[in-house]
């Protein structure tokens, strides 16, 4: 039997111990476009319960404890993998219920629980994932319970259970084996598992390895890729992009001599240019070191900003969205609009088709679950649209309507031109199934590219990627890589226009000069402006250079 002190303090150290191994985490993620990653989803998830599970006293039971971790868990649940974890708490919440303590059958019978909740969640549960891992744990459990009532011998064969599927993974899912990697949700879930038995054991809770690493999170949304979720070690965010000279030496001498006064190098180039992103507290001597390669250029001029202070203003950012919250609103219409969405053109574009409550994220910025659901809440209306418009935040949004007193429908939405196409299409004097036809028949047919940059060395489907080249994305799926952001959105441009194409929409974003946003749309207009209707938008949008939409 376990006692509910005892499975708070199990609870404690695994969310301290994932905090403390989320980036080893997010290295197992095998696609390399910057995202949210699962490390830091699952960290961020578990670490919403923290307050609430130190506030509770040696009295507390297994039923309390438990409510309260799923309960945290759900609201601050971010991204696929820290939905389902969420989901798992949430059946084993339920299998505890109303128990002081448990025994090896009670928890067997909850993680049974927490497998069925996980996948009716999941339209199309893929094996050789978390969900493959919780599933043959759950197996174990059942059979464990039958042998030993001793609850650490018990918990022992579950983790060893969770490790051994861990390690199979890679055979189930081809893209894993590839890569070499485990599934990094079985990696996260397994590594919770095993912080709980360190604990049942009688070890002591695991501390944080950074002071920095904060206990307890906050709300927020970075507009940078995972840089506010990240310690500082280095003040200056630095770059700039330098003309070669004809005798230029290789760039990889100036990566070198970056990586020895910084962190977070980046460097690219071409035939032309050298491309350079560094953290360093001595961005002169970047600079002096660049000059021994070529000359800086004007457009964009070089930049050096103190990270310091960009995260602690952030961090009043956050502070005052938090303490204001979201009122609850009265319903003065039929229909709102909830949109997911970053980058200030891209929000002013949604709040002029209608969208009354932007809930700040995306690509590696993955709202909670109460987040999303406090934006619902506040939404002054009898029904509230959804459109998540990034994969990695549906499953979150879904949940969401489940707390929600509102009637809410959410389209699944994978992108920002998803999103838009949706509100064009929506039509008030239908009903709400008629309208939820209609837009999603309207955003299935948008196609969608993305110009962005990878954020790791990679092997994937076929190309042999290296950190910060561009990547072409075309719907979602890797196209080609290329060194020059306007030539390969032109290409991909190219690629997306079909014969049947009527409109193309290229939205810029914070990375993007107006100049050269307005060559890439000459270039567009002078080879296509005859066969289809061409609009260039300022998104200022983050982590993607161009969104491109094409109808």
């Amino acid at each position: 039997m376990i006692k509910g002190c005892l499975l708070r303090d199990a609870f404690i150290s695994a969310s301290i111990t994932i905090a403390n191994k989320k980036r080893d985490i997010d290295e197992l993620n095998v696609y390399p476009v910057p995202d949210g990653d699962t490390g830091t989803n699952m960290a961020m998830t578990m670490n919403n319960a923290l307050s609430e599970l130190y506030k509770m006293n040696d009295n507390i039971t297994v039923s309390e404890v438990s409510s309260v971790m799923a309960s945290a868990l759900l609201r601050g649940a971010r991204g696929n993998s820290g939905v389902i974890l969420s989901l798992i708490f949430r059946g084993m919440a339920k299998g505890l219920s109303e128990m002081d303590e448990a025994d090896c059958e009670s928890f067997a019978n909850s993680l049974e629980l927490g497998v069925n909740m996980a996948y009716k969640a999941v339209m199309n549960p893929t094996e050789g994932t978390i969900l493959t891992v919780i599933k043959a744990s759950a197996l174990k459990a059942q059979e464990s319970s039958r042998t030993t009532s001793d609850f650490t011998v018990f918990w022992s064969n579950v983790c060893e259970e969770a490790r051994n599927t861990l390690a199979k993974t890679p055979d189930m899912l081809p893209v894993l084996k590839k890569a070499g990697v485990v599934d990094a949700g079985g990696q996260g879930l397994s590594i919770i598992f095993d912080a709980m038995l360190e604990v049942f054991k009688g070890n002591k809770i695991a501390e944080p390895l950074s002071k920095s690493e904060p206990k307890i999170s906050v709300e927020s949304f970075s507009t940078a890729v995972s840089e506010f979720d990240e310690e500082i070690n280095f003040t200056y965010c630095t770059e700039f992009i330098v003309e070669k000279r004809k005798d230029s030496s290789d760039s990889s001498i100036l990566r070198a001599y970056l990586e020895t006064i910084g962190d977070c190098v980046v460097v690219v180039d071409d035939d032309e240019i050298i491309k350079v992103h560094v953290h360093t507290d001595s961005p002169g001597l970047a600079l002096q070191k660049a000059l021994e390669f070529g000359v800086f250029i004007n457009d964009p001029k070089p930049k050096i900003e103190n990270m310091r202070i960009q995260h602690s203003n952030k961090v009043m950012e956050v502070k005052t969205a938090e303490q204001n919250g979201y009122k609850s609103a009265e319903p003065e219409k039929k229909y709102g609009f909830v949109a997911v969405s970053a980058g200030h053109g891209i929000e002013e574009m949604f709040k002029d088709l209608g969208v009354d409550v932007i809930v700040k994220g995306g690509q590696t910025m993955n709202p909670s679950i109460d987040y999303i659901l406090k934006a619902i809440q506040s939404t002054p209306a009898e029904v509230v649209f959804v459109l998540p418009n990034n994969k990695n935040i549906i499953m979150a949004a879904e949940q969401a309507v489940r707390l929600s007193d509102k009637k809410v429908c959410v389209l699944q939405t994978r992108t920002i031109p998803q999103g838009i196409s949706a509100m064009l299409a929506f039509d008030e004097s239908l009903d709400v199934s008629e309208n939820k036809i209609i837009m999603t028949k309207a955003f299935e047919k948008v196609s969608t590219g993305q110009i962005t940059f990878a954020a790791r060395d990679s092997e994937y489907e076929g190309h042999s990627i290296k950190e910060g080249e561009i990547l072409a994305l075309d719907n979602g799926k890797l196209s080609f890589t290329e060194k020059d952001v306007t030539k390969s959105a032109f290409k991909l441009i190219k690629k997306l226009i079909k014969n049947d194409s009527s409109y193309v929409t290229v939205i810029y974003g914070s990375d993007v000069t107006e100049e050269n946003a307005e060559k890439l749309y000459q270039m567009v207009q002078n080879k296509f402006g005859d066969k289809v209707g061409i609009t260039l938008l300022n998104g200022g949008q983050p982590v993607y250079y161009y969104i491109i939409s094409v109808e």
